[in-house]
């Protein structure tokens, strides 16, 4: 299986978060599944970070690649096919980083890890 997960779903995971679900950690946990970060979370992360919202142990140009590494997550680029296809995405979100997580997931045809009940309105597969 090959997923993707959501800003917050990499965030607790790498935090060991009790928020997490037993199914996402089964999954992200499974050496059989192809587990994908996308630069558009750290985009997002940086952004949080940056305006308060957010605060890591590090700074961001350290926190992110040495979780993505340790874990062995593979990244995923942000590429104009997958920039194009939110224009064909209906307005039930309104997080731009969001919508773009959901057109990579559609794209690529990965599951995308998520707790976000409004990306469950689009087609893309969703576990929590």
């Amino acid at each position: 299986m090959k997923v993707l997960l959501d800003t917050h779903t990499f965030l607790w995971w790498v935090a060991d978060d009790p928020q997490i679900s037993v199914t996402a950690k089964n999954i992200i946990t499974n050496p059989d599944n192809d587990i994908y970060f996308s630069v558009v979370s750290a985009w997002k992360i940086i952004i949080k970070v940056g305006t308060g919202k957010l605060s890591l142990s590090e700074s961001p140009e350290i926190y992110i690649p040495t979780r993505v590494a340790s874990n062995q997550f593979e990244i995923l680029p942000v590429q104009i096919s997958r920039i194009l296809k939110i224009n064909s995405l209906p307005n039930f979100h309104k997080d731009p980083f969001d919508r773009l997580l959901i057109a990579q997931s559609l794209v690529e045809d990965f599951s995308l890890i998520t707790v976000d009940s409004a990306i469950a309105q689009y087609p893309v597969q969703t576990i929590w």
